[in-house]
């Protein structure tokens, strides 16, 4: 135990967690299969959702809140981070394109959380969207490999079906 972790009483542990990862490489451009992910994803204007969903009240006004956010996969962006431009920016190939997407839905999220806490750690889960000379890499480390060492069924069963919805977004913009 450290010094400072002595002094304040802090209980410290480190777990490993086995993590599986999902991966689609596709042969269409880069942006067609970002079009074609994101097709059904939904993308709100971010301060106003965040602003709607903190007032609301009830489970019953958030769900509303989170079913106007959401697209017809039942997630939705809440960040879009360009990878690529800092690759680039350390002098990586011209056409680095590397895109890191937050999705989720924060209903699906508060269904995990309420059986495993640390589920909020990881939602908004991420897709990473990767150009490659072999084609375009998605790939996805799965909520559910993710929350196994957490033993709740329940938040599994959450879990597994999230990953089945992100999966099928994967391969149907692969395709």
């Amino acid at each position: 135990m450290s010094f400072l972790a002595a002094q304040s009483g802090a209980r410290i542990s480190t777990e490993e967690v086995r993590v599986r990862k999902f991966r689609v490489i596709s042969s269409k451009p880069f942006d067609d299969v970002l079009k074609d992910l994101t097709a059904t994803i939904g993308r709100p204007e971010m301060s106003g959702f965040l602003k709607a969903a903190g007032a609301a009240r009830t489970r019953e006004e958030l769900e509303s809140v989170v079913q106007r956010a959401i697209g017809a996969s039942g997630l939705m962006e809440f960040l879009r981070l360009d990878a690529g431009a800092a690759v680039r920016t350390e002098g990586g190939p011209e056409g680095s394109r590397i895109l890191r997407l937050l999705v989720g839905n924060p209903i699906i999220m508060s269904q995990m959380a309420k059986h495993v806490p640390d589920a909020a750690a990881y939602a908004p889960v991420t897709i990473l969207v990767v150009e490659g000379s072999d084609g375009v890499r998605l790939s996805y480390d799965t909520m559910a490999s993710l929350l196994s060492a957490y033993g709740s069924q329940e938040a599994l069963k959450v879990a597994e079906d999230l990953d089945a919805k992100v999966e099928g977004l994967m391969t149907a913009a692969a395709s």
